[in-house]
C-alpha cells in the first residue's frame, strides 16, 4: 500500500530548478493548517520598520512548511503524522525568524497542558537575540501580551493559564537535553551536532517524540563550514534518504540545495538566475546587492572564502577546509582519488616497488602509516593510507571523536581493543615462575607490521631506505620491525620539519598533473584538509602544533613514504608473486 504521509520527493531536482514547492502533496488535516496559517500570519516580525506581519514578510515557501508542520496534526487522536521538518537553508532566508514564529505558533496551538518547547540556538548571543525576537512578536500584539508572560532572566515565554511555556536555550552554554518537550527546534544542526554529547541528544529529543504522538522536532540549518561529518552528516544523510525514497520516515526534508549537475559544472557561479533556486526569501530578507557584492569579493580572493561563501549562501558542501594557510595539496587531492586503489592488494598489484611511512603513535595521537609505490608501466606513484586511535584519543580528543568513529566505521581507521594492551598478570605469573616473558606487540604495531610484511613478501620492499620513521620515533616501533626482519637500513629515520620540505612542495604538483594518486577515502580528505603550512625560514613547515587537535599523522606518513620514493629504489625479491599473494588473500 502506498503511504498517504510519504514525503518523499522524486522529482526534486526538477522542482527547485523551476522554483516550486519543496513539500510535497499531503492529506493534510485542513482545519489545523488554516488556523495554523492564520495564527502565524497574525505574527508580526518586531524588528523589522513597521513591524509587518508574517503574512507580508514571509515567503509562500515558508507557508507551505507551516501548512504541513501543522496540518499533519490529527485533533481527533491527538498524534501529529509527520513528527520530524529539516530544513537546508542558506544564511539570510529568516531561517532564525521563521522559526522563531513556528515556535510561538505552535505554542498557541498547543492542546498539552504544561506543555514544554524548546528553541535550541547555537550560541548564547544567538539564543539572547532569537528570546527577544519572539518576546518582541509577542509585544506587538496586545492579545498575545495578555496570554503570555516574557521571563527575561530565563529566556522563557509561558502560557499564563495552561502552564505551557517556550524556553531558549543556547547549545554552547546551557544544558541541553531531550527532557519531556512537545516541540524541539533545533537553529544550526550543524553546531549542535559537534558537541561531544550531540548523539546523545538527539537520542534524547527523540526519545520524548516517542513518548508524545503529539510532539515534532524540527530542524533548520545551513551547511557547516567544513565536510559534514558525525552526527550533523548523519541527520543530513538521512534526510536525503527520505526525500530521494530510499529512506520511509515520518520526517519531512526541505533541502535548499543544487542538483549535482549544477555543482559539478560550477554552473551557480556564472548562471546567477540559479542563485533564486536555493534563496527562496531572495528579495524579502536577502538583499540581492549584497549577495553579488560578497560574491565579488569571494570569487577574486582566495579559494577559501569562495568555498566558505558557496557553503553558507548556496549550500555547497565543502569537500575540503580550504583555508588561506592550507597545504597546497589540497587543492588538487580530491580530484586525484582513484577508488580503484582504495584497498592495498589492488594498489600492490599494479606496483614495482614500495615503500612505507609512519608518524604519531603517542598515546592521545593517531598512528599514520602510508605505503606509497611507483606502478609499473606508467610511474605513477599510489598512496594507500590507514591509521590506528587508542579509545583514550576519543576521550581526550572529544572535538574531532565523532570523525573518528565515522572513520573507523569505513574501515580507514582502527579503534584498538584495550584488552591488546600489555597483560600484566601474565608478565607478573612469569617472573616469578622465573620464566621469558614474550610480550605481544600493541594492536596498532602489529597490524601495522602486518600491512608491511604483505609489501615485504610480494619482494616489493626496496634492501635500503624502505621503512621512514621519524628520526625520534618510538623504539617500540623499530623493534616492532625488526621482528618481521626489517632492520636498518631499510627502517631509517626521517628528519621532520623543514626537512619535509621537498614533499610539502612537490607532491601538489604530482597531484595537480595526474602523477600521483591515492584510494579517495573520506578519512584522508578529513587529514588533508586539517593539515596548515608556514615558513622556517625559506622552508615550508607541517606541523602537528599548527594543526592543534584535527589529526595529520597519515599526512606526515605520506610525507615520509613521498621522500623515500623520492630516493628511486628498486624492489628486492619476492616470496611469492604478486598473483599468488592476491589468490591467497581473497581465498583468506
Amino acid at each position: 500500500m502506498i503511504n498517504p504521509w510519504c514525503t518523499a520527493l522524486p522529482d526534486w531536482e526538477e522542482r527547485i530548478l523551476a522554483g516550486k514547492s519543496l513539500v510535497p502533496q499531503l492529506p493534510l488535516f485542513r482545519s489545523e493548517a488554516d488556523r495554523a496559517l492564520r495564527v502565524f500570519n497574525r505574527l508580526r516580525v518586531p524588528d523589522l520598520i513597521g513591524m509587518p506581519t508574517m503574512a507580508v514578510a514571509c515567503g509562500p515557501w515558508f507557508l507551505a512548511i507551516v501548512e504541513a508542520m501543522f496540518g499533519s496534526y490529527d485533533p481527533v487522536t491527538h498524534r501529529r503524522m509527520i513528527q520530524e521538518y529539516f530544513l537546508l537553508i542558506p544564511k539570510g532566508n529568516a531561517k532564525s525568524s521563521n522559526g522563531g514564529a513556528v515556535m510561538v505558533t505552535a505554542l498557541i496551538m498547543n492542546r498539552r497542558p504544561e506543555g514544554e518547547f524548546d528553541l535550541i540556538a547555537p550560541t548564547l548571543k544567538i539564543a539572547g537575540i532569537a528570546f527577544n525576537q519572539a518576546k518582541g512578536t509577542i509585544k506587538a500584539d496586545p492579545a498575545l501580551d495578555k496570554l503570555f508572560q516574557c521571563r527575561d532572566h530565563i529566556r522563557t515565554i509561558e502560557h499564563r493559564t495552561n502552564g505551557s511555556k517556550l524556553q531558549i536555550k543556547a547549545a554552547d552554554t546551557d544544558v541541553v537535553t531531550g527532557g519531556k518537550a512537545v516541540g524541539t527546534m533545533i537553529d544550526e544542526t550543524h553546531v549542535l551536532a559537534s558537541k561531544n554529547n550531540s548523539a546523545d541528544i538527539f537520542t534524547e529529543i527523540r526519545g520524548a517524540l516517542g513518548k508524545r504522538p503529539d510532539g515534532f522536532l524540527l530542524q533548520a540549518t545551513t551547511q557547516s563550514k567544513a565536510p559534514p561529518t558525525g552526527q550533523f552528516k548523519d541527520e543530513l544523510e538521512r534526510a536525503r534518504g527520505v526525500r530521494d525514497g530510499r529512506i520511509d520516515l515520518p520526517l519531512l526534508p526541505i533541502l535548499y540545495e543544487y542538483p549535482e549537475r549544477v555543482i559539478e559544472s560550477e554552473e551557480w557561479k556564472t548562471d546567477r538566475t540559479l542563485w533564486p533556486v536555493v534563496n527562496p526569501n531572495l528579495g524579502r530578507s536577502l538583499d540581492l546587492p549584497f549577495l553579488e557584492r560578497e560574491f565579488g569579493q569571494a570569487v577574486d580572493g582566495d579559494p577559501a572564502k569562495l568555498a566558505l561563501f558557496a557553503s553558507q549562501h548556496f549550500n555547497v558542501e565543502i569537500g575540503l577546509r580550504m583555508r588561506s594557510d592550507r597545504w597546497r595539496g589540497a587543492d588538487h587531492w580530491l580530484a586525484s582519488g582513484d577508488p580503484s586503489i582504495a584497498a592495498l592488494d589492488a594498489m600492490l598489484a599494479r606496483c614495482e616497488v614500495a615503500v612505507a611511512g609512519i608518524d604519531g603513535g603517542g598515546e592521545d595521537d593517531l598512528l599514520g602509516l602510508c605505503i606509497a609505490g611507483r606502478e609499473r608501466q606508467t610511474g605513477r606513484w599510489l598512496f594507500w593510507h590507514h591509521a590506528w586511535a587508542w579509545p583514550d584519543v576519543l576521550e581526550r580528543r572529544k572535538d574531532i571523536a565523532a570523525e573518528l568513529r565515522d572513520y573507523a566505521s569505513e574501515g580507514d581507521v582502527t579503534i584498538c581493543d584495550e584488552d591488546s594492551r600489555l597483560d600484566a598478570d601474565a608478565l607478573a605469573t612469569a617472573l616469578a615462575n622465573g620464566e621469558t616473558f614474550e610480550a605481544p606487540l600493541p594492536q596498532d604495531l602489529a597490524e601495522l607490521v602486518g600491512y608491511i610484511e604483505q609489501v615485504q613478501d610480494l619482494g616489493l620492499l626496496p634492501e635500503q631506505y624502505a621503512v621512514a620513521v621519524d628520526r625520534v620515533g618510538s623504539p617500540m616501533l623499530v623493534d616492532a620491525l625488526a621482528s618481521i626482519g626489517i632492520v636498518d637500513p631499510q627502517v631509517y629515520g626521517q628528519g621532520q620539519g623543514y626537512m619535509l620540505n621537498a614533499a610539502i612542495a612537490t607532491l601538489p604538483r604530482m597531484l595537480k598533473d595526474g602523477r600521483a594518486l591515492h584510494g579517495g577515502r573520506r578519512m584522508m580528505a578529513w587529514c588533508v584538509g586539517n593539515a596548515k603550512v608556514t615558513y622556517s625560514g625559506s622552508a615550508l613547515v607541517m606541523t602537528k602544533q599548527a594543526a592543534g587537535s584535527m589529526k595529520i599523522d597519515p599526512v606526515i606518513a605520506m610525507l615520509n613514504a613521498f621522500l623515500a620514493l623520492a630516493r628511486g629504489p628498486v624492489a628486492g625479491k619476492a616470496e611469492v608473486s604478486v598473483d599468488e599473494w592476491i589468490a591467497g588473500m581473497r581465498a583468506a
